[in-house]
């Protein structure tokens, strides 16, 4: 008998929307208040997942989502990088 693998599901910071946990950005405040974009979704920290989408990334930056949800000011560079792995990721489909 086989089982099906329950896929796990995450809920956007911004749209409040559920996706499956591998179509999401996870963004980190690691254990020293360092805040990384977790490729792998296995790191030790407080996270917050974000959707692959541009407007989700865009809202975010602009009302500060990540900065609430993590506790700490998120650096410009990590919505910057966020973005460019978005289009990575557009762009081998």
């Amino acid at each position: 008998m086989n089982r099906v693998k329950k896929v796990p599901l995450r809920k956007c910071i911004v749209t409040n929307e559920r996706y499956p946990k591998m179509e999401m950005f996870r963004v980190v405040r690691d254990p020293n208040g360092e805040v990384v974009i977790d490729p792998t979704g296995k790191m030790n920290g407080h996270g917050a997942y974000i959707s692959k989408s541009l407007s989700a990334i865009n809202t975010a930056k602009k009302k500060k989502a990540l900065d609430r949800h993590l506790e700490v000011p998120v650096p410009e560079a990590i919505y910057d990088r966020l973005i460019e792995l978005l289009k990575e990721s557009n762009e081998t489909k």
